[in-house]
Formats: structure tokens, C-alpha cells, sequence
């Protein structure tokens, strides 16, 4: 069985040791991902939100993979009450697939950080 490592080109996948994805046929896992592009991050849960499942959809992209044949979401808030605004922002990509869900309240390795979402996936 063939690996295949994707990588988004953060250079904190290489100190940590990780992939932004992996491909272990017939599956997808990508990694937690936060809202962070070009080294920055929005203030709101909802663009933080948004930017990680963009980047989460590239990701899957490069795998042979959409957000389409997602099967698992696993977000990470900061607050409970981020559940509420957060969520609007998973049904405009789910809302047809309705992939099993689990939102875990903790904290996430930089303060500025207030979701982190990570995602299985069938291979296309």
C-alpha cells in the first residue's frame, strides 16, 4: 500500500514533523488545521473557521480528494459558545454530505488560535 504526504508549505510541518495530509488509500486524513494563511490569522472564529476549511479543501484537492467525500470533521474551539457561530460555517460545506461530527472545547497551541479542524476522507 502505497503513502502519499501532501504538504500546504507551512514551514512548522517540517519542525514538527508532520503532514498536512496523508494518503493511505482508500483514505484521507488531514491534519488539524487552523485558520493561518501567509502567517496570519483572523480575530474571528467564523473567518478562522472558513480559511481552515479552505485550506483543508486544497489539501484534499492535491490528495485526489474534495470536500464532498469528507466522512469525519473534528473541530477544536476555544469557547463553547463558539459551537453556535462556527457551525453555520461547517453546513455551507457539509450540508449536503453531512459527514459524523465531533466539536471538542480545549485550548490550541497559540493563543490567537480559536479553531482548529481536522477531517477524514474517502479517496475519490
Amino acid at each position: 500500500m502505497t503513502r502519499t504526504l501532501i504538504s500546504s508549505g507551512s514551514p512548522f510541518e517540517e519542525v514538527a514533523g508532520y503532514s498536512r495530509a496523508v494518503v493511505q488509500a482508500p483514505w484521507v486524513f488531514v491534519s488539524g488545521t487552523s485558520g493561518f494563511k501567509d502567517g496570519q490569522i483572523a480575530d474571528s472564529e467564523v473567518d478562522q473557521a472558513d480559511q481552515a476549511l479552505q485550506t483543508i479543501a486544497a489539501a484534499l484537492d492535491k490528495a485526489g480528494s474534495t470536500m464532498a467525500d469528507v466522512v469525519r470533521v473534528v473541530v477544536y474551539v476555544t469557547d463553547a459558545s463558539y459551537f453556535q457561530t462556527v457551525g453555520p460555517v461547517l453546513g455551507k460545506y457539509f450540508k449536503a454530505t453531512k459527514p459524523a461530527n465531533t466539536t471538542i472545547v480545549c485550548g490550541l497551541v497559540d493563543p490567537r488560535m480559536k479553531v482548529e479542524i481536522e477531517v477524514t476522507a474517502l479517496k475519490a
